[in-house]
């Protein structure tokens, strides 16, 4: 009878120890062993995202998110329930599929996010303003504006209303395959050449954040269609900044590629097309 009463009182102080760490926000197992003892309390994985859906890091901006698995921007923000200028933040959890529609104001956090920019038509040259679709952050004092590099005149090809010109001067070396992993054409050159942009438009990435594209710029240039360069030793613009066709924005390398190339990309609704479907004949 003794005995009996030891080993419930033994399994009586486990429960209550895995009620503790419950408290405290610990997923426990508790299971009475062989010997009449239980077994050690064992904490629960860590949070993991469901399949289908993508966790915010720093850095991110909806447009890259969108651009990284392929998808329409505008049909991101609606799965999600973000409206314009689509600020997303560090750790928030976005559905990649439709489903049912997210709180916007779910999980704010405690930084002021940037401020508010309109949704971007087709664009002009016009003052900067801040991109939409950034990571919400404590506002920081911009970097000192670099002197404007007068954009060189070039062949320009007028396709789906965008004037679109070649962004680097380099012979091509790859062309457009619609099931590569990164898909585009690749343009040849050395480091250092100049990158510029295709058309006028606002960019909407500028950072190193997606794997296989080293340093890169994503550039929108309507609702529909972005352009993306990759593989830069040097990105030379910011995002929220806008850019005129012809205009200096990187310097070719070979950050992500085994050689110094320009992986270029046009998408249209979110899907890559073939940009010498748009690019003038050379």
């Amino acid at each position: 009878m003794l005995v009996g009463m030891k080993k419930w009182m033994r399994f009586a102080v486990a429960c209550m120890a895995a009620l503790f760490l419950v408290a405290c926000g610990r997923s426990v197992v508790v299971q009475p062993s062989r010997g009449g003892t239980t077994s050690r309390p064992s904490a629960a994985p860590p949070a993991r995202a469901a399949s289908g859906s993508y966790r915010v890091m720093r850095g991110d901006t909806l447009y890259s998110i969108a651009f990284r698995h392929g998808l329409d921007f505008r049909a991101l923000a609606s799965w999600n329930g973000i409206a314009p200028p689509y600020t997303i933040w560090p750790g928030q959890v976005l559905r990649l599929s439709p489903g049912e529609v997210r709180p916007a104001g779910a999980r704010r956090p405690v930084a002021s996010a940037r401020p508010a920019a309109p949704v971007f038509k087709p664009v002009a040259p016009v003052t900067s303003h801040p991109a939409p679709g950034t990571v919400a952050t404590a506002p920081v004092a911009a970097p000192p504006a670099s002197p404007a590099v007068p954009a060189p005149k070039g062949a320009t090809r007028t396709a789906s209303g965008i004037d679109w010109r070649w962004p680097a001067d380099g012979a091509l070396i790859k062309k457009f395959q619609g099931g590569d992993a990164i898909p585009g054409i690749e343009l040849a050159g050395d480091a250092g050449d100049p990158v510029r942009a295709a058309a006028d438009g606002v960019v909407v990435y500028s950072g190193n954040g997606l794997v296989g594209y080293g340093e890169l710029v994503i550039i929108k240039h309507n609702d529909d269609f972005l352009s993306a360069y990759g593989h830069n030793r040097k990105r030379l613009v910011k995002e929220g900044q806008r850019v005129s066709a012809g205009q200096l924005i990187a310097e070719m390398g070979s950050t992500g590629s085994a050689r110094n190339e320009l992986q270029f990309q046009i998408r249209r609704d979110g899907n890559p097309v073939d940009p010498l479907d748009y690019l003038p004949a050379r």
